[in-house]
């Protein structure tokens, strides 16, 4: 025996309105309809739950059980509905993301600061990592990666204009090392080194000109798994570093730090926000997803 959500739906309306024809009204449908469902319920329990007269519709003893129980429990499911219905006008929630550091400090924060302040009751929780997160084992609703590395399954989303890297040093050290010509030359400087937490590799300084791409592998002194940490370093005369452009450019203005190879860096695919393709989103993570959007100028 398997008793509908709807024939209890139609059971309470009529109990409630003691009438069959204001119940039916009430729930949009025919009166001989609903007396049909209300026959069929009784049917499959094998029990009377309403005195029909010509003039009323009363519960039976079984019938005022019965609605005893379920009236409380479907009130209680309608509640629960309309305060889910509730949060397309008033969103909630967490929402978890993992980012390496250059993408939550120059793209995620600067968004994610006035989305806070428009949208009061969604939380979010940043986690800095540099490593490839597997987003869906470690339980994140998103991650962020560079274009180029976001893997095919995903829903990816541009949350930054193109990318490009500067190779810098102080005028100091060019003063007294001499400036590299060309990419192959940094070979025979003190290079600051990036250590990829995935593989545990260093990160391979990528050049581009004319067409023909360069790859070269340097060595140095520092090496570290943080460009903040490689900032400071190259800020201090250690070195020659690659760093992102926008770490870099307010240096540069002030003369601080010098600029070498320009012409070698090319652009390359900025950060993107990537998630599962699921079938449906929770509306506050819709809402962050089109506040990180990358918005044409």
């Amino acid at each position: 025996m398997k008793t509908k959500l709807n024939d209890l739906i139609a059971f309470t309306a009529v109990a409630e309105e003691e009438s069959f024809t204001r119940a039916a009204a009430r729930l949009s449908v025919s009166q001989s309809a609903l007396s049909h469902t209300i026959k069929g319920l009784e049917e499959r329990l094998g029990l009377r739950l309403l005195t029909r007269t010509t003039r009323s519709v009363s519960l039976t003893e079984i019938g005022k059980k019965l609605y005893d129980s379920v009236a409380p429990r479907l009130l209680e499911i309608e509640n629960e509905l309309d305060s889910l219905n509730a949060l397309k006008d008033k969103p909630a929630g967490t929402i978890r993301i993992s980012a390496a550091e250059h993408a939550a400090r120059t793209v995620i924060w600067p968004k994610v600061r006035s989305f806070m302040v428009k949208y009061p009751d969604i939380n979010i929780e940043l986690s800095i990592d540099y490593s490839l997160t597997d987003i869906v084992a470690e339980k994140y609703d998103a991650g962020v990666r560079l274009g180029e590395s976001v893997e095919k399954d995903m829903i990816a989303v541009s949350i930054s204009p193109p990318l490009r890297m500067a190779v810098v040093a102080t005028p100091e050290y060019f003063e007294k090392a001499g400036k590299p010509a060309e990419p192959r030359h940094l070979s025979d400087h003190n290079c600051i080194n990036l250590r990829l937490p995935t593989y545990g590799r260093l990160l391979v300084w990528d050049f581009e000109k004319d067409g023909h791409d360069v790859n070269v592998r340097v060595e140095g002194q520092f090496t570290s798994n943080k460009t903040t940490f490689i900032h400071d370093a190259v800020l201090a005369g250690v070195g020659i570093a690659y760093l992102p452009e926008g770490m870099v450019l307010e240096d540069i203005k002030a003369g601080r730090l010098e600029r070498i190879l320009d012409e070698w860096c090319d652009e390359f695919p900025g950060y993107y926000l990537y998630f599962p393709n699921r079938s449906q989103y929770s509306p506050a993570f819709s809402l962050f997803v089109e506040a990180m959007r990358e918005k044409p100028e």
